[in-house]
């Protein structure tokens, strides 16, 4: 098999960052697809992402190795996008879905075409970290789902794409949370603003939000949401 190139390697990296451990298998859809387009077998993308598993400082910190062997590329490849997924995701993006993420005809300048490669990895990542279940109500289609961010996007350039810093909530409960009607404790548990809890008596509200008061979300095994973007949210836009 040829050695990777630096093309195949930025597209591993981007499902690196979405793949949870324990699902770096070649048996795993989104690195069989990966595998059918690069024309590689899926163990050979499944070992590739094991190789950055090895130099992946947060795995680890998990007691999590990976395989010994990152070749000299993964390691320059990982240094270089390590601290900035703003640049991994202008150049992966195009490469995993030209159509999606290209510009829409010549009149789109760059900086919209650069919004939009970011917000497609933001959402790629955090949708399929989340194994495209809301983390609140396990609602599992595709079409109402958003990766919520904790620390809206205008807010922090340094958190926009970082997936800790992102949710997967479906409709009702993203614009919720981006309004801050709810949020979430150091225990990951649901708060309610008492403004919904005004509004009652309504049974609509009673049992979309008040019946899961203090329940934990369901949290993905890889890009646990960041206590202090969570902080940040209570204190900055929550109204208890």
């Amino acid at each position: 098999m040829a050695r990777w190139t630096r093309n195949e390697l930025l597209q591993a990296l981007n499902l690196y960052h979405r793949t949870p451990f324990g699902k770096q298998h070649s048996t795993y859809p989104p690195i069989v697809k990966l595998a059918e387009k690069l024309g590689r077998t899926p163990g050979s993308v499944s070992m590739k992402l094991n190789n950055l598993t090895s130099l992946d400082p947060i795995e680890k910190a998990r007691g999590i190795k990976g395989l010994s062997g990152a070749s000299k590329l993964d390691r320059e490849i990982w240094d270089e996008f390590e601290n900035n997924l703003p640049a991994l995701a202008e150049e992966s993006e195009p490469l995993l879905e030209p159509d999606a993420v290209e510009p829409n005809g010549p009149s789109e300048g760059l900086s919209l075409t650069k919004t939009r490669r970011h917000q497609s990895f933001f959402r790629r990542t955090v949708l399929e970290t989340y194994q495209y279940l809301c983390c609140i109500t396990g609602n599992p289609l595709p079409e109402l789902l958003r990766a919520s961010h904790i620390v809206p996007w205008s807010q922090s350039e340094e958190l926009r794409l970082k997936p800790t810093n992102g949710l997967c909530l479906s409709a009702t409960f993203d614009a919720a949370f981006d309004r801050g009607l709810i949020s979430f404790d150091d225990h990951y548990r649901l708060l309610v603003a008492s403004r919904i809890a005004k509004q009652l008596p309504n049974e609509e509200l009673e049992t979309i939000f008040l019946s899961r008061v203090g329940k934990p979300l369901a949290l993905p095994e890889k890009n646990l949401p960041s206590y202090e973007a969570l902080e940040w949210h209570r204190l900055n836009l929550f109204v208890s």
